[in-house]
């Protein structure tokens, strides 16, 4: 049973919920905690509401649901146009399940108008979850680009000492990257003569116009992923960027950049897609492979995360394009849903590693993998969170981490060995340079006075990385709930694709 208005409900309580902390502000003592605890009630409100929409979400619909349809600019056809399918859905199950965690581990670390913090946070919330649900192209691009203001204070105001410097080039590079969407789009109304995406998708576009759009998206998505070579913002951004700041931009905003292709690029331009999938196979196996041996070389651990995020986004670009390397649609859903499930669990395990790195850093003030060792003799129970997380990072089987990449993997043999070859380097690499660090870190004599004061986790860190623990262990030992409510929509998705504008395809 669909819920009227649940869609907006989730946009724009956390945008209302940040908008009313601005207002408030937070100039005494006491109304600091006020301000945490409203930022924790309406993340919360929003994540329950995320449990009411996985209720009525029915996996076996293939459409939009929770459609809502309303007229914004009469003149232009622009609308106010939500609605979720199974492959938009998890993606804002996720961004609902991570934003508390922020809000709880920044609880006593942000000292500095923490109102305007947990503001930016709850505006970025809406805005994320407005980008998964838009279906309209103006709705969405006016989501995609008002993300990177919250996320550009939030870099620019609590980040590091080269702060200025990563946020202009973050925002500089996505910014820049979006401005030939909105070209494109602009394209697509004059021939359609709405802003609908599904009327975009029905349009009919020779070879060369559905190359242009494909490249216009293509510097868009491309440094959202962000894939190689277009990738060097990532680590800036993470390094300068608060711990809260990290964790929303690997396990959510990277995601849009999936979202884009698979939602945009794939359905509007099949035939280019498929032109120019090889070349995206190529990019990705490079994401792979020589961005893991990039991460072998950081000395910061947020660095090396950011490496280790690229890499593993690489996966997520494989599996889409490698559906060109099949005949049948059954076939080729496997790479797209490995693709899929590789996102969510990239968002769980990455924001996790972000978080531990938080954790050391909120007692070190240092990133530097040099600053530690021994870190386990004193906190024992910080060890073992982060070595399960470095592990999952490795794809060990029963977690998350195992699952999408396996099914990446298998999809990639069944369309070339050497696909699979690349691909399965990133247990190696992957193993490599996350236990590495980890042994560098936790393991070993303590390093100096600074590492033997150290104290454990304490309540409320536990709690968050005992979550995810829990989360990270489900999606790998059960990922059924996940791929059942992703792979009717995945499999209409591609028998619209095989259905080209042009014959050949699939």
């Amino acid at each position: 049973m669909e819920i009227n208005n649940l869609l907006s409900a989730m946009i724009w309580l956390p945008i209302l919920g940040g908008l009313s902390l601005l207002l408030i502000g937070d100039t005494k003592e006491k109304r600091k905690d006020l301000m945490r605890l409203v930022a924790l009630a309406v993340s919360i409100i929003t994540f329950l509401l995320c449990i009411l929409l996985y209720s009525g979400f029915d996996n076996l619909l293939p459409g939009m649901q929770f459609v809502e349809r309303n007229i914004w600019i009469e003149s232009l056809n622009i609308e106010y146009y939500l609605g979720i399918d199974g492959i938009s859905a998890p993606l804002i199950m996720l961004t609902a399940f991570i934003t508390p965690f922020v809000v709880i581990s920044s609880w006593d670390v942000i000292q500095n108008k923490p109102a305007q913090y947990y503001a930016a946070f709850l505006i970025l919330e809406g805005l994320m979850i407005g980008v998964f649900s838009a279906l309209d192209a103006i709705l969405f691009y006016v989501f995609w680009e008002a993300m990177l203001v919250p996320m550009f204070l939030i870099i620019g105001i609590w980040g590091g000492k080269r702060r200025i410097y990563a946020t202009i080039k973050f925002f500089l590079y996505t910014f820049l990257g979006s401005v030939l969407m909105l070209v494109s789009f602009i394209y697509l109304y004059n021939q359609v003569d709405v802003f609908s995406l599904p009327d975009f998708m029905r349009a009919p576009l020779s070879m060369l116009e559905q190359q242009l759009i494909f490249v216009a998206f293509l510097l868009a998505f491309a440094v959202k992923v962000p894939m190689w070579p277009v990738h060097t913002w990532l680590p800036d951004a993470h390094v300068e960027a608060p711990t809260g700041g990290s964790v929303i931009l690997a396990a959510i905003m990277l995601k849009m950049g999936g979202y884009g292709f698979i939602r945009l690029s794939m359905p509007i331009a099949p035939d280019a897609s498929e032109y120019f999938s090889f070349m995206m196979i190529v990019l990705s196996l490079i994401a792979v492979t020589y961005i893991g041996f990039v991460a072998l070389m950081q000395k910061d651990m947020k660095k090396l995360i950011a490496y280790s995020s690229i890499s593993h986004m690489g996966f997520v670009t494989l599996g889409f394009f490698i559906v060109w390397s099949y005949s049948l649609v059954s076939d080729a859903s496997l790479g797209v849903v490995g693709a899929m499930v590789q996102m969510i669990s990239h968002g769980l395990i990455s924001g996790a590693m972000f978080l531990c790195v938080g954790v050391l850093y909120d007692r070190m003030h240092s990133r530097e993998i040099s600053d530690y060792g021994g870190v386990a003799n004193s906190m024992p129970l910080f060890a073992g969170f982060m070595v399960f997380f470095a592990m999952s990072n490795a794809g060990l089987p029963g977690t998350s981490g195992f699952v999408g990449e396996f099914m990446v993997i298998l999809a990639s043999f069944e369309a070339s060995f050497w696909y699979a070859f690349l691909a399965a380097t990133t247990l190696i690499l992957g193993a490599s340079y996350t236990l590495w660090m980890v042994k560098r870190v936790l393991y070993g004599e303590i390093a100096n006075d600074n590492v033997a004061k150290l104290e454990d986790v304490n309540n409320r860190e536990f709690c968050v990385l005992m979550v995810l623990v829990f989360s990270v262990l489900a999606l790998g030992l059960w990922p059924a709930p996940l791929v059942d409510m992703m792979s009717v929509s995945i499999e209409s998705l591609l028998l619209q694709i095989s259905n080209s504008k042009m014959p050949g395809i699939l």
